[in-house]
């Protein structure tokens, strides 16, 4: 998931090869290594103890100066705290005056609302748009003659004016197929409950501050709520301990809610069955066990972290965590507030275009160092990973 609101540490930075390289040697590492310290961990201390380092090889009155540099860093960290309240503050002041907008979308996207001939004119967009748009039906006239080779090229018309069709079916399913980060969420069997979501609203909170997320849901053949929640709580303090990384606000933990499966619906777990031998007669039977299954809805159902935050599974649970936050804030800042141009594909970054066509020229680089004598399996691309909370990516990913 998924998936952040700066959950990193100061080791973030480090490239994996030098990772490598520093936990795989030295004598600092191998005793963390035996005290059973976790990977973050380890990389941290290991990175203080070269700051360390690097502060002991200063002459001392220079040593002096850098800690007052610190202490004015300080100030200005206290300084920047109160300007991101500020900034939140002012969030939550203009989510009232967005609001009637977002409400205006979900009923003209939900054919509750026939916009006029004069609030369907984009006077920016017009005159471009037509082109474009024969451009595509010719673009789609070609590509139809190719796939019917010897047949004469017939001219693709858009579709006529259907009156039974209500306002902009798909329009949030279509987003989730668009935008990579949640189409990598989604699995073939949400794909029925995702087409009866009809709007994602956000709600700011003040004190303490954080947001909440609303998905309003159709009623449907899966689960009894209408709508489902996930909140968010946010700090904007710098730690006490650690002043000087603030880097503005951050989510710390989040809540999601209960979904009220109809029976038999739940697709975020699935039965498998394993057959046990008895050890002593040699008898065998089969087991029924239920088991969490990969789905969008899994997002409603985070982790809660162990009572021992230094352990490995407090780790696992950090990471997961860690790309939750990064959904919820790409989503509270770009998918509730560009929905339209995510969904026609206009505000999609052309970056993660980019990064696939680098991943097919690996593959292909890979593939000429295969044995001739082989036949090499057929390619299929697989879905991205994320990179950063800040980045849409306009893919269209396949089903697995």
């Amino acid at each position: 998931m998924g998936t952040v609101e700066r959950a990193g540490d100061a080791t973030s930075e480090v490239e994996s090869g030098e990772e490598e390289e520093i936990v795989g040697g030295g004598e600092l590492a191998q005793h963390l290594m035996k005290s059973g310290i976790t990977r973050n961990e380890m990389l941290a201390a290991i990175t203080s103890r070269l700051h360390a380092e690097a502060m002991a090889s200063l002459p001392p009155n220079v040593r002096r100066r850098v800690r007052a540099l610190r202490s004015l860093q300080k100030e200005f960290v206290d300084i920047e705290a109160k300007f991101y309240s500020e900034v939140h503050a002012l969030e939550c002041k203009y989510e009232k005056l967005y609001k009637p907008l977002f409400e205006k979308r979900a009923q003209v996207v939900n054919g509750l609302y026939e916009p006029t001939d004069e609030e369907c004119l984009n006077p920016w967009r017009d005159e471009n748009e037509d082109e474009e748009l024969a451009r595509a039906v010719q673009s789609a006239a070609i590509t139809e003659g190719e796939k019917k080779e010897g047949e004469e090229t017939k001219a693709v018309e858009s579709p006529p004016m259907n009156p039974n069709v209500k306002g902009i079916p798909d329009f949030w399913y279509t987003i989730f197929k668009n935008v990579s980060m949640l189409c990598e969420m989604m699995q073939e069997h949400d794909e029925p409950i995702l087409k009866c979501l009809q709007d994602i609203k956000v709600h700011m909170h003040e004190d303490p501050i954080g947001f909440t997320l609303e998905f309003h849901f159709l009623p449907n053949d899966y689960f009894t709520n209408t709508v489902l929640t996930k909140e968010y709580s946010m700090k904007c303090k710098p730690d006490d301990e650690n002043p000087l990384e603030f880097e503005g606000p951050e989510i710390y933990s989040c809540k999601g809610c209960e979904i009220n499966w109809k029976k038999g619906k739940n697709v975020t777990v699935k039965t498998i069955k394993k057959k046990q031998k008895h050890k002593s007669r040699g008898s065998v039977r089969t087991v029924t066990k239920s088991v969490q299954a990969d789905s969008f809805f899994n997002f409603f159902s985070p982790p809660a972290m162990p009572e021992d935050p230094n352990s490995t599974l407090a780790s696992d649970i950090q990471a997961l965590l860690t790309a939750d936050f990064e959904i919820g804030h790409y989503i509270r800042e770009r998918v509730v507030s560009r929905a339209v141009l995510l969904y026609t594909g206009e505000g999609l970054d052309d970056d993660d275009d980019d990064d696939y066509e680098e991943e097919e020229e690996e593959e292909e680089e890979c593939s000429t160092e295969e044995s001739e004598d082989e036949e090499p399996p057929p390619r299929r691309r697989g879905k991205k990973p994320n990179k950063s909370s800040a980045a849409e990516n306009p893919a269209e990913c396949k089903q697995q």
